[in-house]
């Protein structure tokens, strides 16, 4: 499997030009920090090497400043020169028989290649994860993949608000891999064939955020109440950065009712309308043995429970989105939000069938994990935009 990067779209380059200086990130992640899970060393992912970088770590295997405590599958050498490379790469890290990066020391969960020569010789693979960013002409915004389990653990924090902030500790200033917004590409869609702006955009993702943190409000009522003031915001006229932003801001303040599911039928429809946007290589089969019943049994009765969870994680679907620069509207953000929601009831669900019990914190956490594994590392984004952009029509 190819390694776990943000997927670039080919229109939506990356440049070279100065870096924003504003940074931004959700307040749960804000001071993210590596707690050595070793989830993304043990993924079996393959991880490019860049050719400067390539150099330097092959310079220092020869000399014997960095030693792969793991075994390469076959008795490769630590990093793979091969005919099929991606772009920009020299070579691939190689792995072991059981999936790990043979850098990846098991027993204190450290990389040798961190611990011994330092961050910068990463490869950029490696120095990106779990982040997921976004950078526009407002500024850069990092999110995190939950299939990290820090990342996933952040969302069950009580310490801190839901909110967006400015220069979080954990991301200084810096060329993150990701989406990058030129001046040349066009902003997020309001609707199909209408254009917002950054200003008017910032608006409505400062919007989505400020509705998952409404006390309120349950998850489900969250993406109810969105899907309605997306659809009054997408009403405006004439279309002005000024129109959608004040729509925006004269939103109704209260909310619409959104229930949970009784039974698991649509959040496995979209599942299963996800996993169209793997490669078929990639795909892994389907399970869905007993998780009706699972469902009803032991994820239903207690899913409200775990509300202030899952609108953190509603929250970081809605913030440094790529499908609002892929998809085509307001309202299609909101339809990836709901297909994230239905994402982790399904995984949930697994996880309860699998394990022999009710939902539960430990449980809750994997879901947001697989789920993530499924939406931001499987599936091709821009297929997934477009697919959710079907409910513009």
């Amino acid at each position: 499997m190819r390694a776990p990067s943000p997927k670039r779209e080919d229109e939506l380059k990356r440049d070279d030009e100065p870096l924003a200086r504003k940074v931004f990130a959700l307040s749960m992640h804000a001071d993210y920090k590596c707690r050595h899970s070793g989830a993304c060393c043990t993924a079996d992912w393959d991880v490019p090497v860049e050719l400067p970088l390539y150099r330097s770590l092959d310079e220092a295997l020869g000399s014997g400043r960095v030693a792969p405590p793991g075994q390469a599958d076959q008795h490769s050498p630590a990093l793979v020169v091969e005919d099929d490379l991606p772009d920009g790469a020299a070579a691939m890290v190689a792995r072991t028989a059981s999936g790990d990066c043979v850098f990846y020391h098991r027993h204190s969960g450290l990389c040798a290649i961190h611990r011994d020569l330092g961050e910068p010789m990463l490869p950029a693979t490696c120095r990106d994860f779990p982040r997921l960013a976004v950078r526009d002409a407002r500024g850069t915004f990092i999110s995190l993949t939950h299939y990290c389990p820090t990342a996933a653990a952040s969302l069950f924090r009580e310490d801190v608000p839901i909110e967006i902030v400015e220069s979080p500790p954990a991301f200084p200033d810096a060329a993150y891999e990701g989406l990058v917004v030129t001046d040349e590409d066009w902003p997020p869609l309001l609707r199909p064939g209408v254009l917002a702006d950054a200003d008017s955009y910032g608006a409505w993702e400062r919007h989505m955020v400020a509705r998952c943190a409404e006390p309120g409000l349950s998850p489900e009522s969250v993406i109810a109440t969105l899907a309605r003031d997306a659809g009054i915001v997408q009403s405006v006229a004439p279309v002005t950065a000024y129109a959608i932003t004040n729509a925006i801001a004269q939103l109704p303040r209260g909310g619409a009712a959104g229930a949970v599911p009784a039974a698991l039928d649509s959040s496995l429809a979209d599942y299963a309308e996800a996993m169209q946007a793997v490669p078929d290589d990639w795909r892994p089969e389907p399970d869905t043995r007993d998780l009706a019943a699972a469902y009803v049994r032991d994820v239903r009765p207690r899913w409200n429970a775990w509300n202030a969870p899952l609108k953190r994680y509603l929250a970081a679907k809605a913030f440094a989105s790529w499908t609002a620069y892929q998809g085509h509207g307001f309202l299609t953000i909101v339809r990836g939000l709901e297909a994230a929601l239905a994402l982790v009831r399904v995984e949930a669900t697994r996880q309860c069938r699998d394990a022999g019990r009710p939902l539960d914190a430990a449980l809750l956490r994997e879901a947001f994990r697989q789920a993530d594994f499924v939406l931001n590392h499987l599936a091709a984004g821009d297929e997934l935009a477009d697919t959710w952009s079907k409910v513009e029509a």
